[in-house]
């Protein structure tokens, strides 16, 4: 698994990394899974969200370069973008080292992928634009 430390979206997705889509998945299912009281310490759940965010800022650049090959009014693209600004408002809140905070940036980072497949069927004969 690559890890991305970039709380703040500033690595530019050019870069060259890999999305390492598969063990992030596994995590995040994991994490959504939890279920009753809170088992580990407040900053074990605050790297989780901190992994979990740097890997949604990565997948959200991916799905913002797909956008961009779309026509401005194109379903998939307006999609997207409601997924993106509500991504950008709740990952831009504090990390609080709880269950509830790392499950959230885990529903955001399925949800995602999730819009970064439609695009992909979207526009399934074309790269993303650079």
């Amino acid at each position: 698994m690559t890890v991305v430390y970039d709380p703040d979206g500033r690595l530019d997705a050019d870069l060259g990394l890999p999305l390492d889509r598969e063990p992030h998945m596994r995590l995040v299912q994991a994490v959504i899974a939890w279920a009753g009281p809170a088992t580990l310490q407040p900053r074990d759940y605050d790297q989780i969200a901190l992994q979990l965010t740097g890997h949604a800022r990565a997948v959200a650049a991916e799905v913002r370069r797909y956008c961009a090959g779309l026509p401005p009014h194109a379903e998939p693209r307006v999609l997207a973008e409601v997924v993106l600004e509500e991504s950008d408002r709740r990952l831009a809140q504090p990390r609080l080292g709880t269950v509830r905070c790392v499950q959230m940036r885990a529903r955001q980072v399925r949800a995602l992928y999730e819009r970064l497949d439609r695009l992909q069927v979207a526009r399934p004969a074309a790269a993303p634009p650079p």
